[in-house]
Parts: structure tokens; C-alpha cells; sequence
């Protein structure tokens, strides 16, 4: 099955039409490929990056803040990854944003990588988002072109979102390439004794700005909320619906846990989560645990 052929490979020489937030940085890409819709250049981006082997709770932070920052105006950069990489994208998809992903490898279907993300990819490209590469198709990836492209997730943001890592992990190289290009860095702190989190309390240590929601990003870039509508306005549609909401509210549950913090029955809370995830209110994070969606 192929997956991206509706929207051909094309090219962008370094020029007058080149991002400019590209044409600033060190070792700036003599060319990009592209497909779907390449940047105007009116857009405010936010990169978001983080671990492959995410958390929960780093899905649902990843999740929720790129969902947020898409519907306050940002454009989301990051690199499909697996992990917080692609719920980063995920999030901006279900706000019906368009979203960058930035590859380490050729982008002909062949070369992508991960494979597993091409279904993502052409989500994105739905949503009239792109997908960038300054490698040539049929390029595959190796050690060094991944942590190359992350100097452009940077480069095309004003800030850098970690929201998880381990101390040693590509997000913080791509948090570097960001000092280095004066670029905005952030982090989401984590639980203590989390892996993943030492890196992002790293970065805080070091002078990031911490980020707890969307507000705390738009605040560090200087922006305004007014645009960003209230996530926790939503009403359920009868009791039970509004008490998983409830119990939603302030982080992600098990199927179990909600029954527990509800009092609901099995059977009852079942219907609402699936009533609720089609119509887009909440999302399996996998394992069967769901975090209430705007």
C-alpha cells in the first residue's frame, strides 16, 4: 500500500523563497525536499521532541500541549519520530492543523523512517501540513543524519518544547542546536524518579522555561491565549458521560481507574468512552488508557 504518492517529491533551492528562519542558522541546508503544503513563511513554529520510548504521561503532556499551541496559532515542527515525536504531530492533527515533519532520511516511501509512521505522514499531508528532508530519495538513514536534522526542527521554530528525555537522548541534542541558534528552550518536568525525566529537569536547571500547559509556552514566546478556546467547557451528553469527563480533567486514566474514581459500571463506562472517542473528546493512549481530548 502506498501511502504518499498523492503529493509528489519536490524541490527548494536556498533562495528568496527558502524559510527564513533557515537561512539564519550555521550549516543552513543548500536545498530541501518536500511534500504537501512548504511553508509561506508567516508561520509561528514550535518544535516539540522528546523520548521514543514515551510514558503515558509523556503522550498525554505531548498530546494535549501540541493540540493547545496548534489551536492558538503555532505550527508544530517535529521530527515523526516514534514516541513524543509523533503524538506531538498527533496533537496538532486533531486540532485539524497543519504540522511539520522534519526527516532524517530521503522521502521517498522506501527510505521513510519509521515505517510505521507513513499512516501518520499522510494524516499530516491531509491536513495540509508537509514533510521536509534535505536528503535526497532514496537516502536512508544512518547515525549521523538524524541528529543533522534536528538542527532544522530547531532552526524553522522559535522554541524548542523537550517533553521527555532521558540525559542522554537525541531531544537534547536538538535542544543544543537550539542554544546554539538562539532559539527559545522549554521543558515539561516529569515524576522524580522517571529516566525520562532527567533530562527535561536538566534543561530547567540549566535555565529552560517550564511548561506545565499551553499557556506556559505562549507566555515564554510572548504570545496571547485569547484565541484558544476552553478544553473543559465540554458537556457530556447525559451523567455518565460528564463524570468520566470529571475524572479526566486532570490526567489520563485506565479503563479501571475511571470505574474506580467514578463508581460507574464497567458496562457504563465503556459506552461513554466509546461515544466520546467518536466524536473526538477523548484518546486511547494505548493500553487502554484515555485522556480527555478539547
Amino acid at each position: 500500500m502506498l501511502y504518499l504518492e498523492n503529493w509528489p517529491i519536490q524541490k527548494i533551492e536556498n533562495t528568496d523563497q527558502y524559510p527564513a528562519t533557515l537561512k539564519q542558522i550555521l550549516d543552513s541546508p543548500k536545498a530541501l525536499y518536500f511534500r504537501g503544503n512548504f511553508l509561506t513563511g508567516n508561520e509561528k513554529c514550535l518544535a516539540m521532541v522528546g523520548a521514543r520510548l514515551a510514558s503515558n504521561y509523556g503522550k498525554e503532556m505531548a498530546l494535549s500541549l501540541a493540540r493547545d499551541s496548534s489551536r492558538a496559532g503555532l505550527t508544530i515542527v517535529s521530527g515523526i519520530a516514534k514516541g513524543i515525536d509523533a503524538w506531538a504531530h498527533q496533537g496538532a492533527v486533531e486540532a485539524n492543523c497543519p504540522t511539520i515533519a522534519v526527516l532524517g532520511t530521503g522521502l521517498d516511501e522506501a527510505s521513510f523512517y519509521p515505517p510505521e509512521n507513513l499512516k501518520l505522514a499522510k494524516t499530516i499531508l491531509e491536513k495540509n501540513g508537509c514533510l521536509i528532508s534535505e536528503y535526497p530519495p532514496g537516502t536512508q538513514g544512518a547515525h549521523f543524519t538524524f541528529p543533522q536534522r534536528n538542527r532544522i526542527i530547531s532552526g524553522l521554530s522559535l522554541a524548542v518544547v523537550v517533553v521527555e528525555a532521558k540525559i542522554k537522548s537525541g531531544a537534547l541534542l536538538t535542544a543544543a542546536w537550539a542554544k546554539q541558534q538562539k532559539r527559545k528552550i522549554m521543558a515539561v518536568p516529569g515524576p522524580v524518579n522517571s529516566a525520562n525525566s532527567q533530562g527535561c529537569h536538566w534543561l530547567i536547571k540549566q535555565g529552560a522555561i517550564l511548561v506545565e500547559n499551553y499557556n506556559d509556552i505562549l507566555a515564554g514566546l510572548g504570545l496571547s491565549a485569547n484565541t484558544l478556546p476552553n478544553s473543559l467547557a465540554y458537556q457530556g451528553q447525559n451523567e455518565q458521560e460528564q463524570q468520566v469527563i470529571n475524572a479526566l480533567k486532570n490526567k489520563a486514566m485506565s479503563i479501571d481507574g475511571i470505574i474506580e474514581t467514578t463508581g460507574l459500571a464497567s458496562s457504563a463506562v465503556s459506552t461513554a468512552l466509546c461515544s466520546m472517542e467518536i466524536e473526538g473528546r477523548v484518546k486511547n493512549l494505548g493500553g487502554n488508557i484515555y485522556a480527555l481530548l478539547g
